[in-house]
């Protein structure tokens, strides 16, 4: 008997291996190409500098998820990604070689060339490949043309996936025997969904098939399991068609989604963090030199504001508080204390407007956020992230994790000290279950949208209007 195990193949892999050895072959020759066409030679450190930028790509590439979807992501998002991540590098290369005091043994013309050609080069490099992929599709029809079995809301998923415009395949409609007014129904009540007519029976659908009239079969029929999909897909390997199985993994609310293999069994995880592998040491990065810069620039404030404290009401400067962090686990945050009293126990009121808790000065510094500078502290400790989801009291996250669906899930990452729901408007006392729910909803699509770049933009936007809020108090 052949084992089943080990059979369910990274179908991208061969596809991804090629993309990442002709981006570092571009990233190499491109280089050395502007080095001795500039400089009439190409001196040793530009092969060191090469290999560097080749490393450092490879690292934001995780990061930016550049070589996931390949045939499924526009030529658009490639090109915006990879321009983003490319611009990433050389601005890494250029901080190190600075703090190592090597930035005057390049040319700043070899390397501003190195800047623009790379990003146009890999896009053009895309660009070719897909057209090729399409010209020798167009020279055999066949092999492009795809069907969906099945009118239900993962067929209705997989067709708006093969009609988008830069999907290599020629989606040729959905067949179905069930009733078709009664599918559309129900995927017209299903946000997001496009329900698409019926081209006719499962059984023409398998006579067209073995007639060669597309090459690929994907079923959508639900449950997956059923003998009636087992019977289809036995009847479908009387032609030569691809068949795939679409699983409606619409059914949950994906978040950081992944595949994985656990010793030969194919797994999907529904709830996951963004932060696995080089993104966990990219994130880390981030908050290390991030916090690092800003307390060395805020630390004059740290200290006006330590007086501050100090001569406006009896009591430690710094109030700490136990919250909960990554995985839920409890850890202390540490705040410039703006209250005559200190709440830590299993009961915390929240500050609300006018609070009598709330010394003058204690006002102004939350009003600022200065309140919360300390925490930067935290982040270099590794308790906290710059951005992430704002942690609430431990009583707090006990309270509304019982009325809040999916609030814990917050605590798939750090916490961090401004967030996408602060700069969103959402900020401050949340004194109704919708405030919070929403202020969870921003978390929630934080943690589901991840990349560097939306850290950087939620930084800048904090910067430029998040310290002071009206909500603040």
């Amino acid at each position: 008997m052949i084992s089943k195990e080990n059979q369910i193949q990274n179908g991208e892999y061969e596809s991804i291996v090629a993309h990442k050895m002709l981006d570092l072959l571009i990233i190499v020759t491109t280089l050395l190409t502007a080095s001795w066409l500039y400089l009439g030679n190409i001196p040793k450190n530009y092969f060191i500098l090469a290999g560097l930028g080749c490393v450092i790509y490879l690292l934001f590439a995780q990061s930016f998820e550049l070589y996931r979807n390949q045939d499924f992501t526009t030529t658009y998002q490639k090109a915006q990604r990879l321009t983003m991540c490319w611009a990433m590098t050389v601005l890494v290369i250029l901080m190190l070689a600075f703090f190592a005091k090597r930035s005057e043994v390049h040319s700043r013309v070899v390397i501003a060339i190195w800047l623009m050609a790379v990003p146009y080069f890999m896009v053009s490099a895309r660009a070719l490949t897909r057209l090729s992929k399409q010209k020798r599709f167009a020279q055999n029809q066949y092999q492009n043309k795809a069907i969906v079995i099945g009118a239900t809301e993962a067929g209705y998923h997989m067709a708006g996936a093969l009609e988008k415009r830069d999907s290599i395949l020629t989606f040729e409609g959905i067949y179905d025997d069930t009733d078709t007014s009664t599918n559309q129904q129900a995927a017209s009540a299903t946000d997001g969904v496009v329900a698409y007519p019926i081209k006719g029976d499962i059984k023409q659908a398998l006579v067209l098939a073995k007639e060669r009239n597309f090459k690929h079969v994907f079923i959508a029929l639900q449950p997956l399991g059923t003998e009636k999909v087992k019977a289809l897909v036995e009847e479908f390997s009387d032609s030569t068609a691809r068949i795939y199985v679409v699983p409606n993994l619409q059914t949950f609310d994906l978040m950081q989604s992944r595949w994985r293999t656990i010793n030969g069994v194919p797994t999907v995880s529904v709830h996951d963090t963004p932060f696995n592998g080089v993104r966990t040491l990219i994130k880390r990065i981030e908050d290390i030199v991030a916090s690092t810069l800003i307390l060395a620039l805020i630390s004059p404030v740290l200290a006006v504001v330590s007086i501050g404290v100090k001569l406006s009401s009896p009591g430690p400067i710094i109030f700490k508080q136990k919250r909960y962090g990554l995985d839920g686990k409890e850890i202390l945050i540490w705040k410039f204390r703006s209250m005559s009293t200190q709440d830590n126990g299993a009961v915390v009121k929240q500050a609300t407007k006018n609070d009598p808790r709330v010394t003058k000065f204690g006002a102004f510094i939350r009003k600022t956020s200065l309140d919360e500078l300390p925490q930067f502290i935290n982040v270099l400790q590794g308790r906290m992230s710059i951005v992430g989801p704002r942690p609430h009291a431990v009583a707090h996250n006990e309270e509304y994790r019982q009325v809040v669906g999916k609030y814990m899930l917050r605590h798939k990452v750090k916490p961090g000290i401004t967030g996408l729901a602060q700069v969103s408007g959402y900020r401050g006392e949340t004194d109704t279950i919708d405030k919070m729910e929403k202020r969870v909803e921003y978390d929630l699509k934080y943690i589901r949208t991840w990349s560097l770049w939306l850290d950087i933009k939620i930084i800048v936007m904090t910067v430029f209007k998040g310290f002071v809020g009206k909500t603040a108090y």
